[in-house]
């Protein structure tokens, strides 16, 4: 019973984390404004995780979803209330990259990614390769979301498949447990978004 509770102790944060994290998740998937002050809530606690586990760039990409957050927040409360006419009810439909773009994107990510290698290793961060690559995929593929692309849910894949092998290698394992179900509904959201897309030009 003393090791349970010593346990809670020692990771409450990334339990706080993860749990808020699912509570995003929800907010979510019902389109609520409360998903930006939880995704907020969430992105700090794993501010502190990824720091302790030296996953450096994981957590400045964590402080980009802090600022996402508030942006996202202020957005919906405000952004609409004098722009509301014909063309902002229309529906942005779902697209898919070109074979340039894939390109570009593939090459953004890896320079994104040998950029952060040398600040890595200076510090001393853990698995500084991919976590790096996981930062400027993640990057890549929040833009690909803004723009309703649906192919960033094949990066979100990958992306998250690689943050639950490093969390459960730096023995983060509620934080492993949040990034596999993050994966197991990237790959979800493929499919659904794939079944829209071509419904949409059926």
């Amino acid at each position: 019973m003393n090791v349970i509770v010593n346990w809670l102790i020692n990771n409450w944060v990334e339990i706080f984390g993860s749990i808020s994290g699912l509570v995003y998740i929800y907010f979510s998937l019902r389109k609520s404004l409360w998903l930006w002050p939880v995704g907020l809530v969430s992105s700090l606690a794993f501010i502190i995780v990824f720091y302790e586990s030296r996953l450096f760039a994981d957590m400045a990409l964590q402080v980009y979803y802090c600022i996402a957050s508030i942006y996202g927040w202020i957005f919906w409360v405000f952004g609409k209330k004098n722009t509301i006419s014909a063309r902002d009810t229309e529906e942005l439909p779902i697209s898919r990259l070109s074979t340039m773009q894939w390109i570009v994107a593939t090459a953004v990510t890896m320079a994104l990614t040998l950029l952060y290698l040398p600040l890595g290793n200076a510090f001393h961060a853990s698995f500084p390769l991919l976590d790096g690559f996981v930062t400027a995929a993640s990057i890549v593929a929040t833009w690909m979301l803004a723009r309703k692309i649906l192919d960033q849910w094949l990066i979100w894949i990958v992306v998250d498949a690689l943050s639950t092998g490093m969390l459960v290698a730096k023995e983060k394992y509620v934080a492993a447990g949040l990034m596999l179900v993050y994966t197991l509904l990237a790959i979800i959201g493929y499919y659904k978004w794939l079944n829209d897309f071509r419904k949409q030009n059926g």
